[in-house]
């Protein structure tokens, strides 16, 4: 399953914004409102819970400066990947676009679908806010 947020601009340059998504503490300021937990649990890593919602427990996996910035799930109970694209629009601003992609089953993907979308928009657009 892949699934992919709108391109955004952000007014910051694509090494900038790079460093930005690799230092986990500042997913906390991309989140959406109905976060109901947000702990850094390594330098690389954070686990964070929406309402309702598991907890979930990423990694920065790869990082490709200033192009893209991997993040994985922790753990192979739900294996997922969030991958941030950076291009370099100008020395000031930049475009990024999110996709998530994961192996779920059919009953799975059904269910998280709507949310995981959700999800993506939102911190594409807190992004955008930059």
């Amino acid at each position: 399953m892949e699934l992919k947020s709108k391109k955004v601009t952000v007014q910051k340059s694509a090494n900038t914004l790079c460093e930005y998504l690799c230092d986990v503490v500042n997913f906390e300021q991309l989140m959406p409102e109905n976060i109901s937990k947000f702990e850094v649990i390594r330098e690389d890593a954070f686990v964070f819970a929406l309402k309702g919602m598991p907890e979930i427990a990423l990694e920065v996996k790869e990082v490709f400066k200033p192009n893209k910035v991997v993040l994985g799930a922790i753990g192979d109970k739900i294996p997922f990947r969030l991958e941030s694209r950076i291009t370099e629009l100008s020395d000031s601003s930049s475009e990024v676009e999110l996709i998530f992609s994961g192996d779920f089953n059919p009953m799975m993907s059904m269910m998280i679908k709507g949310p995981i979308t959700k999800f993506l928009e939102t911190l594409a657009t807190n992004m955008e806010k930059l």
